[in-house]
């Protein structure tokens, strides 16, 4: 039994932490790269708007304490969507909340947007990091993720990106609070592709209703995620294509009780092949095994060329897209993948995986691939 590692270095905005996980559950098709990038940020990259309702030349009375509030964020917003909620008072009256969908001028305002999205959502909201980017102006990264329980599917959105907050000098409360979305290009209000992106979330997905590696999105492009995972244990044998089956009749076998101690386990999802060089030369065909099984515990497999493998976890680069994944689909989308990357100035390690939600002949796959830092 052997270890290796999801990535090698870890996915950084200028700096931060990222904290928890949820389960993995795409409905979908989808590539992923683990990728390092060039010394830049998580904050989108594109020209961004940045709409600023303070004068960032400070007063010469004013004695706005802004490292003080960067770490009120840090204990205030994780209560956004919690029956604690935000402190109010720390905010003006008439502050101005705007993002590419909704927009409000008073505090009021934003409490009622907050208590709508509660009731018709079921929203979790991540904090990534918060720090100072103006003189008068904090600047944070999150996630947040929604399920609307309304609709018999129950399908979850996810939305990611950066909220830039004002400070009033004068009274040294936030006097503004303006979101970007890193899922689209027009940011500003009312964007018609912030709907878009909306509504496209909407549709229905299914996946079998299995265990899967744990994972956390840090970030939700048009075209990719990246993502955080949890560590996982595999069980895998050679393949021969990115898209082909060959040896998942072995892995299987091992977890149907073809094993030291004819233990059966219980299945899981994705399957992953995984291809570990540029010319796909080498291939592996692998089963995510249960998160309960300890890789010391589990029993031996009865062939030699089955093997068990602690995957570390790490950071990763997904594209999801739909329908059966042939060998042509799943190189062209391993190349959209790497190029859409490479342009935002993340590199991707060489080789990829291709993960499908049903067993290797049938159409419920996804894509992935790897990346090492940003």
């Amino acid at each position: 039994m052997t270890t290796t590692h999801l990535s090698g270095t870890i996915i950084q905005p200028i700096s931060g932490n990222y904290s928890a996980y949820r389960r993995l559950k795409p409905s979908q098709n989808s590539v992923f790269f683990i990728k390092q990038s060039r010394n830049r940020s998580l904050v989108n990259n594109r020209s961004c708007i940045r709409v600023s309702l303070v004068e960032q030349s400070p007063p010469k009375s004013s004695k706005v304490d802004v490292e003080q509030l960067v770490n009120f964020l840090y204990d205030d917003l994780p209560h956004l969507f919690d029956d604690q909620g935000i402190d109010r008072t720390a905010y003006d009256e008439q502050v101005k909340f705007l993002d590419p969908i909704t927009k409000y001028d008073s505090i009021s305002g934003y409490l009622f947007n907050i208590g709508m999205l509660k009731l018709v959502f079921s929203p979790k909201f991540q904090l990534h990091w918060v720090r100072q980017t103006g003189t008068y102006e904090i600047t944070t990264r999150w996630t947040m993720e929604m399920t609307f329980s309304l609709l018999p599917w129950k399908p979850l959105l996810v939305f990611t990106g950066t909220s830039v907050m004002g400070i009033n000098p004068e009274n040294g409360k936030f006097c503004s609070h303006v979101d970007y979305w890193d899922s689209i290009k027009n940011n500003e209000y009312f964007s018609t592709e912030a709907l878009m992106d909306l509504i496209k979330q909407l549709r229905i997905y299914k996946t079998p209703d299995l265990e899967t590696p744990k994972y956390q999105i840090l970030k939700r492009t048009a075209t990719y995620e990246v993502r955080k995972y949890s560590p996982f244990v595999i069980v895998e044998t050679q393949s021969d294509k990115l898209a082909g089956n060959t040896g998942f009749n072995d892995v299987a076998g091992y977890i149907f009780g073809k094993n030291s101690r004819e233990e059966k386990i219980a299945m899981t999802t994705p399957v992953f092949t995984q291809a570990f060089d540029p010319e796909m030369s080498k291939m592996s065909i692998q089963i995510v095994l249960p998160s309960e099984k300890d890789i010391n515990s589990l029993p031996d497999p009865n062939k030699e060329d089955v093997s068990i493998r602690s995957v570390q976890g790490g950071f990763a680069a997904v594209l999801k897209f739909s329908g059966k994944p042939t060998e042509d689909i799943v190189r062209e989308k391993e190349k959209l993948l790497r190029s859409s990357v490479l342009s935002d100035g993340l590199k991707p390690k060489d080789g990829c995986l291709l993960a499908r939600y049903n067993d290797p002949g049938r159409t419920k796959s996804f894509m992935m691939s790897k990346i090492e830092t940003m």
